[in-house]
């Protein structure tokens, strides 16, 4: 499978109106555990869905697979691709490698991985993050891992200037339990994880998940293994032509998400960077032209 192909995840939500109730049911609960759950025997697939194994066969075959096994050797293709380290996602592009130059290669990549993620993306449920990190009666917690911190603090810095109540939580996992000692049932965690998944990321996220708060996970199109117990998923599209994957589109999520959060409650957002600049005049921080 093609690190650019649809992956599973995507066909089953993109079929999910056309599928009978009983292949509804069987969707959702791969997808409720994805994709750990379609990598067992085609019965054991069945028992857990509570579905029969006829009803396994033909939602495979309606995601244009000719069968199970076709299915599941897709799936782990999906893992590996997960698990890639910098040094294997370079090979397998440089055997590949198209013509022209990589400005055009690489931007012609993210175009379309944008594309693909607005595709995907629920509005509704996109609505709703937004409306949850702007609820300033919420705290809202930010944390990033080892690459992903610079968007958590990129989201962190638009967040103090638009309300009031919000805490960075430091991608040090020896600090982590601090921030969780104040973290209750309500409270917001805006989580950001992607391939090479981190262990503690996901030992965070089950704390404030344990703690009553509400998550919303920020990752990639095969999707962390926080995103379980997230309130909501905004998956991106990351694969380039490069050893690293491409950060272009979650942040083009972020992005959106400041415009939106800033509007929801723009009368106090104005307030606060009016008394913001004012601060910065007094501080003479920056310099200003006439």
């Amino acid at each position: 499978m093609a690190e650019a192909a649809q992956t599973i995840s995507d066909r089953i939500q993109q079929k999910l109106e056309d599928l009978t109730r009983a292949e509804r049911q069987l969707a959702l609960s791969i997808l409720e555990n994805y994709p750990a759950s379609g990598l067992g025997p085609l019965t054991a697939l069945a028992k857990d869905a509570n579905v029969s194994v006829p009803t396994v066969a033909r939602m495979v075959q309606k995601l244009g697979y000719k069968g199970y096994p076709d299915f599941q050797a897709e799936l782990r293709e999906e893992l590996r691709a997960k698990v890639k380290s910098p040094i294997a996602k370079h090979e397998t592009w440089a055997e590949a490698a198209p013509s022209g130059h990589i400005l055009n290669r690489f931007t012609d990549a993210v175009i379309d991985n944008i594309r693909h993620t607005l595709g995907h993306i629920d509005p509704a449920g996109f609505d709703e993050a937004c409306a949850l990190v702007a609820d300033p009666a919420r705290h809202l917690y930010i944390v990033g891992g080892r690459i992903t911190h610079t968007m958590a603090e990129y989201l962190f810095l638009h967040m103090q200037v638009i309300r009031p109540n919000l805490t960075h939580v430091q991608s040090t996992s020896n600090s982590w339990p601090h921030y969780l000692l104040n973290a209750g049932k309500g409270d917001v965690f805006v989580i950001f994880d992607v391939r090479r998944y981190e262990n503690n990321t996901l030992k965070l996220a089950e704390l404030a998940h344990a703690r009553g708060a509400r998550i919303v996970l920020f990752t990639d199109q095969w999707r962390s293994p926080v995103h379980p117990l997230a309130d909501i998923t905004l998956s991106s599209r990351i694969v380039v032509p490069s050893a690293w994957d491409s950060a272009a589109t979650t942040l083009l999520l972020v992005e959106t998400m400041i415009a939106a959060v800033q509007g929801l409650h723009w009368d106090e957002t104005k307030e606060r960077m009016q008394e913001l600049e004012d601060i910065f005049d007094s501080t003479k921080l920056f310099r200003k032209f006439t």
